[in-house]
């Protein structure tokens, strides 16, 4: 699909899962939650951690052994560690550092879903503490089975056993099209550009790129269906503007690219590939190109294997002008995000009608998913945080402030009455992180 339009060393994992005794309200701002929980994908962090890294992710999924080889040598070529654990580690650090510096005093918990500290274990340490309710960041901006649900599938699992003793947790909405996450894409994007040589940045396109799903993920993604495009385009399509207010020019065109497929050769999944787009820009005689991670907040290997070494290499020898844009990181308004959605969340919950920012033609995402989001490949389980009156959920969420808080689809879209019945896609393997 192509869309073109004018357009300080990280803490250590014990640090990073360590804690301040759990508190019953923190501070009035963000009552009634007592701690949150910041959710990762986790990686790798030594050689000898690729492989069960890989089967942890790939689990029951019967994945050949000889692709998990293929995909162990991405990790392996750097060394076996994923930059994806020391970011959001230096995450979790900026998160509680801007929290003290807003005068709250809470509890931020880290859990992964693929590698220590394991969401299991962080759940289980937070009833230890004493955390009664939890609000939940997710690193993952956009709807999808593997993004949302999976996650909330995870923590399910992870409150099972603990019975009586289990918080309740809230995970906060979808941020793809919140300031926060799309302006620093803005602020990296531009400095990408400026990478170029000069006589490349005028006339050259922008790549947004992100995770490929198999189409028939990607069409059963949020209430209503299709959610993952259209939530990349939203996002896509606002960073667009803003490099061009910045520049004083419209982008001479942009795209959605995808990275990482690892289905069969006969399954659909989205398309371009990256690599693809850049054969057929350079053909085209476009003089310069930014790659930009739009699906990803933290350098994953997808970003630093599939574009890093990937797909600029493939530009290089196409004689292709390119550079890669930051993902946002610890931008200061990145982290600074978390924090305000936490406050909104928590307000909501508290009964008041915050207001709710986002940008795009989409609006602000649904507080709590509905029943049949994002449906698993194989087969309904049961998954926490969903909307009240859903048949998945360990914890209802309260519908407050008319109908936003719980809204189940976008503006403007209507709500998909038969998502709970919609028909599971095929299931398929996703390279790890």
């Amino acid at each position: 699909m192509t869309d073109t339009a004018p357009d300080s060393g990280p803490p250590t994992a014990e640090q990073s899962t360590k804690s301040a005794p759990a508190v019953t309200a923190g501070s009035a701002d963000v009552a009634p939650y007592d701690a949150l929980l910041l959710v990762s994908f986790g990686g790798p962090e030594a050689a000898e951690d690729v492989l069960p890294f890989l089967e942890n992710v790939t689990r029951g999924r019967g994945v050949p052994s000889a692709r998990l080889t293929e995909v162990a040598g991405h990790y392996l070529a750097f060394g076996g560690v994923s930059p994806i654990n020391a970011q959001t580690r230096a995450l979790v650090a900026a998160v509680r550092e801007d929290l003290g510096a807003r005068g709250i005093d809470l509890p931020v918990y880290l859990g992964n879903r693929n590698w220590t500290p394991y969401l299991t274990d962080t759940v289980r340490r937070m009833a230890d503490d004493g955390v009664r309710r939890a609000a939940v960041f997710v690193t993952s901006p956009y709807a999808s089975y593997s993004g949302c649900r999976q996650y909330r599938e995870n923590l399910a699992d992870a409150l099972e056993p603990l019975g009586e003793r289990a918080p309740r947790l809230d995970k906060l909405r979808h941020y793809f099209n919140c300031a926060g996450f799309v302006e620093p894409m803005v602020r990296t994007t531009l400095a990408a550009r400026a990478r170029l040589p000069e006589a490349s940045r005028v006339g050259a396109h922008l790549v947004f790129v992100t995770h490929s799903l198999p189409t028939a993920q990607a069409a059963t993604s949020g209430p209503a269906g299709d959610a993952y495009v259209a939530q990349h385009l939203d996002s896509a399509t606002q960073v667009v503007a803003g490099v061009a207010a910045a520049t004083g020019s419209p982008a001479a065109g942009w795209r959605l690219a995808y990275s990482s497929r690892s289905g069969p050769p006969t399954q659909p999944w989205l398309e371009p590939d990256v690599n693809d787009a850049l054969r057929e820009l350079a053909a085209a005689g476009v003089p310069g190109v930014v790659l930009v991670p739009i699906g990803f907040v933290s350098d994953h290997m997808e970003v630093v294997y599939d574009l890093d070494t990937e797909a600029l290499r493939l530009a290089d020898r196409l004689g292709l002008p390119a550079a890669r844009a930051a993902t946002v990181g610890v931008d200061p308004a990145f982290v600074g995000l978390v924090c305000e959605l936490l406050l909104e969340r928590a307000a909501a919950e508290r009964g008041d009608c915050p207001p709710r920012p986002a940008g795009g033609a989409l609006g602000p995402s649904w507080d709590a998913c509905p029943p049949g989001c994002c449906p698993n490949p194989r087969g309904p389980r049961p998954a926490a945080c969903a909307a009240a009156g859903g048949t998945t959920t360990a914890h209802p969420g309260r519908p407050t402030c008319s109908a936003a808080a719980a809204r189940p689809a976008h503006a403007g879209r209507p709500t998909d009455s038969a998502a709970a019945a919609r028909p599971a896609p095929q299931a398929t393997a996703r390279r790890g992180s």
